[in-house]
């Protein structure tokens, strides 16, 4: 399974995203997680790119957001705990998990 964290420089919570996702790698070897920089406004538009951090599962974006605009922005998501720059450890895993699912089906 792939994993890929789309960021720009510009928003800090990419790293936080990218703490958790390594966790996450460090328990499951099937699991690469790649980093994708997107840095001009040019390059957010051909990705879609929704925000930083965007978290990709094998392609596919589960947190996706159809209404946020394209752009380089910090992304927020809904956590347990409120709103926040990076999605929970706990969320991570279920998107992951529920992808593969998807996939093996």
């Amino acid at each position: 399974m792939e994993i890929t964290l789309q960021y720009f420089t510009g928003c800090p919570n990419w790293s936080i995203a990218a703490e958790r996702l390594a966790t996450i790698a460090s328990e499951r070897p099937d699991i690469t997680v790649l980093h994708r920089l997107v840095d001009t406004f040019d390059d957010a538009e051909k990705l879609g790119f929704r925000g930083s951090p965007s978290i990709l599962v094998d392609g596919v974006d589960p947190f996706a957001d159809s209404s946020a605009p394209v752009g380089l922005a910090c992304r927020v998501y809904s956590t347990p705990a409120g709103r926040a720059g990076a999605p929970t450890l706990e969320q991570l895993r279920m998107a992951i998990t529920a992808q593969h699912d998807r996939v093996a089906l």
